[in-house]
């Protein structure tokens, strides 16, 4: 296989880009960046404690300036977080450096994967269903719209999630 240049994973929060990520990023012995990751460690702080200090906004305008920097580095795994795809310079610079890939999956398995995770700051709502689903009513167009390939993630394992993406890569 003929190295594919950057690969950008996007989706929504439980899809499994960050875990899918490593795991590429293994078999096709590239690097692999997390947006949210590298936030974290450029601030020194979790992402639920900037969205208390900052707002949602001040995070995604952290999100963006990661985003602009990190696309921007050669033959590269990058896992995006899962508003990334809001902001319209952010879907620009995906889409231009690189090949996008939406993992794809139902708000069932989101709710699934994030149950009991404390560190999303959107799910903490009395009613987390109910904002998964307002949220991929507005962001599933922009995943669909950006995407170079789309995976259905549900009931996948990582391996075989990560196959499906080489096997479409060639």
């Amino acid at each position: 296989m003929k190295m594919p240049g950057s690969l950008f994973l996007t989706g929504p929060m439980g899809a499994g880009k960050s875990t899918i990520g490593r795991q590429l990023s293994k078999r096709l012995k590239m690097a692999f960046h997390d947006s949210d990751h590298e936030i974290e460690r450029r601030t020194g702080v979790d992402i639920p404690l900037i969205f208390e200090l900052e707002s949602e906004a001040g995070f995604r305008k952290r999100e963006s300036a990661v985003i602009d920097e990190l696309t921007q580095l050669p033959d590269i795994i990058l896992s995006t977080g899962g508003g990334a795809i809001l902001d319209p310079e952010n879907r620009q610079h995906l889409s231009s450096r690189g090949t996008v890939i939406y993992l794809h999956t139902s708000v069932d398995q989101q709710l699934r994967r994030t149950s009991r995770d404390r560190n999303r700051p959107l799910l903490q709502t009395d009613n987390p269903r109910a904002k998964l689903e307002e949220l991929m009513a507005i962001r599933e167009p922009l995943y669909r719209e950006a995407a170079d390939i789309v995976i259905n993630t549900d009931g996948m394992r990582v391996m075989d999630v990560v196959r499906e993406i080489i096997k479409r890569l060639d």
